[in-house]
């Protein structure tokens, strides 16, 4: 068994691309614009062209865009923006770093997205936006989602950190709300070589915005019309996602691929063998990208103690919801209070995935995690049936 098995396979891509990338990068190098060099709008204008928005605004990171977005928005003190509370910490902390409130909906036990039957009865009063988190590269349901947001004046931002490239009823993520949101830390679908991000808007006055709250709030050099950040992706990272778009649509597709395959092989050796373990849903009216492929299993520190002496890396996300986090829990983490979001926290489990996950180790992973389960069934057993036959 390989023992190095990556979780996340950056060398095979950065191998395919490296000529591609030096070329990016050495181009900047000599024309030494490393802040807003020609990268940058370059970059700007062919992620717009892709996603169907008009305006591509990069950023520091995607907790940036996140921020950037809110900030446009001009929230004040007290308001409250509804999101999940299953995503990574920078969801909700941007939100309170804006000065809102961070109000937690449930999830959908299938999908881990947000339910968007439940958005509606957590609108109050002081309500000015839903952000929506496109978890494991499959975007929520947004048709929904902007409807409740017309019928309440309300802004919807999409946290689309690990869905860019992804589809929903025929448009991509990042162009289907006020706001879309993405980010490129390297083992996102597309992702550069340090921090970067993007927002994506059709809306003048809020692409206007980002685009001088990036700039520490300048409309024009130390002309500051509002109070902004140092928000700016940096030339080099441009380079990089620029070399790496050469081959994106590639790289979608064979994730596409590798997500169906995956979910076929756990099929066919896991759940009709009988193993408890509880595969991922995708909609029919949308497809994913897989950030992550992650299954539900039970007994989950055993089933990865056991992959990991197979030389199978795994990963969860996430451990813990966020209303559970001391640093969100509005007062006493109050357990129970969103039951699916809690139970998908105990049972996530992230396998192995990326674009240049080859079928053999695919396998290798799928067989892995089989006998994993096979033998903690057949563990679990055994007690009942050496008393059956005392």
């Amino acid at each position: 068994m390989n023992d190095t098995l990556p979780f996340t396979d950056l060398k095979s891509q950065y191998a395919a691309l490296k000529d591609r990338i030096a070329q990016r990068m050495q181009a900047v190098l000599d024309h030494g614009q490393y802040i807003m060099g020609p990268e940058v709008k370059e970059l700007e204008q062919r992620l717009a062209a892709f996603s169907g928005s008009k305006h591509c605004i990069t950023v520091s990171s995607g907790t940036e865009a996140l921020l950037i977005a809110l900030m446009a928005l001009d929230l004040a003190p007290g308001d409250e923006v509804i999101t999940t509370p299953f995503t990574f910490a920078a969801t909700a902390e941007m939100i309170v770093l804006a000065g809102a409130k961070p109000v937690f909906v449930d999830i959908e036990p299938d999908t881990c997205n947000i339910d968007a039957s439940l958005i509606e009865t957590k609108v109050t009063a002081r309500t000015r936006a839903i952000m929506p988190v496109s978890l494991y590269g499959q975007v929520a349901d947004m048709a929904e989602i902007n409807a409740i947001a017309a019928r309440h004046g309300l802004a919807v931002i999409e946290d689309a950190a690990q869905s860019f490239g992804a589809t929903y009823q025929g448009a991509r993520s990042g162009n289907l709300s006020t706001f879309g949101c993405t980010s490129f830390f390297p083992s996102k679908p597309l992702g550069c070589y340090g921090d970067g991000g993007a927002i994506f808007t059709s809306d003048e006055a809020l692409a206007q915005a980002c685009r001088e709250i990036r700039v520490h709030g300048q409309s024009a050099r130390y002309h500051h019309t509002r109070v902004g950040l140092g928000g700016r992706m940096d030339t080099l990272q441009c380079a990089v996602v620029l070399g790496k778009l050469e081959r994106f649509d590639w790289e979608l597709d064979r994730r596409r691929a590798l997500g169906e395959r995956y979910a076929a092989l756990l099929r066919a050796r896991v759940v009709d063998a009988g193993l408890a373990l509880q595969l991922p849903v995708v909609r029919p009216d949308r497809d994913c990208v897989w950030a992550q492929y992650t299954v539900q299993v039970e007994q989950r520190e055993a089933v990865q103690k056991a992959l990991q002496a197979r030389g199978i890396p795994t990963a969860v996300h996430y451990p813990k919801p966020l209303h559970l986090q001391p640093a969100y829990a509005q007062g006493a983490p109050y357990i129970g209070s969103l039951p699916r979001a809690e139970a998908a926290a105990q049972r996530v489990l992230s396998l192995p995935m990326s674009a240049d996950l080859s079928e053999a180790d695919q396998d290798l992973v799928v067989d892995a995690l089989a006998a994993t389960l096979r033998g903690l069934a057949d563990d679990a057993a055994a007690p009942v049936a050496g008393r059956a036959g005392a």
